[in-house]
């Protein structure tokens, strides 16, 4: 079904995730920031070399990665995603995170839609393949009803565990810009024990408190300005 015309999920106590059990139900809004990454290994398609491979979450331990979901090969706002982190990756690649796609098409869908979708040429991503669903029903953005992915993005820092998640419904995606400013800030706070504030472009000023948390509390407008963060 086209990723555009997904229905709204009207029970969403009902959709089945997969974390101990396949039989265990949680909503949907269940958060996993500040969890370790699932364990996957699916088939794959490596756009860079044309052969078909697998990825794995064991592939993501001790680095930044990114898990970026999508309804479907084929469809609309789907492949505009793809190809702005393909178009990013070099910065990303500077970064050191690795990006892996993932929806519920065959490992042969994803070829297929690179070899014909326009905005994909030159791809250099791998695209991990969910056939069953497994893997997004780990990560909580599955929907039963339809047998997709929603447009779920989670970072991961070096220490497996899950620092941001992003999702949002079919019809408009999500800013590749955003994600990385995201990675930079979190890279910046991982290393430094420092915090970003709203909006945190690297070089602008953080929050130390791992060294001043007692004079800055309650006082966080005596170390930056409202104008500074909104610059």
């Amino acid at each position: 079904m086209p990723c555009d015309k997904m229905k709204v999920i009207e029970d969403v106590e009902s959709i089945e995730t997969a974390t101990e059990s396949k039989q265990e139900k949680k909503k949907m809004s269940t958060t996993l920031v500040l969890r370790r990454m699932p364990e996957f290994e699916m088939e794959a398609y490596d756009a860079a070399t044309g052969h078909y491979t697998k990825v794995s979450s064991e592939q993501l331990k001790g680095k930044w990665a990114v898990v970026c979901f999508y309804p479907a090969d084929f469809t609309f706002v789907c492949p505009t995603e793809i190809a702005a982190m393909n178009a990013n990756l070099d910065k990303l690649n500077e970064l050191g995170v690795a990006v892996v796609p993932i929806s519920g098409d065959t490992k042969f869908s994803h070829k297929r839609f690179v070899e014909t979708e326009p905005l994909l040429k030159g791809l250099k991503l791998t695209m991990g393949a969910d056939t069953t669903g497994d893997v997004a029903r780990k990560f909580g953005v599955w929907v039963e009803q339809e047998g997709v992915a929603l447009r779920g993005r989670f970072i991961i820092n070096p220490d497996g565990i899950v620092v941001a998640e992003e999702t949002v419904a079919d019809s408009v995606g999500r800013s590749v810009v955003e994600l990385i400013r995201q990675l930079e800030a979190w890279q910046h706070a991982y290393k430094t024990g420092e915090v970003c504030p709203a909006g945190w472009r690297k070089g602008k000023k953080t929050l130390p408190v791992n060294t001043d948390v007692e004079k800055m509390t309650g006082h966080v407008g005596d170390y930056i300005t409202l104008e500074e963060i909104l610059s």
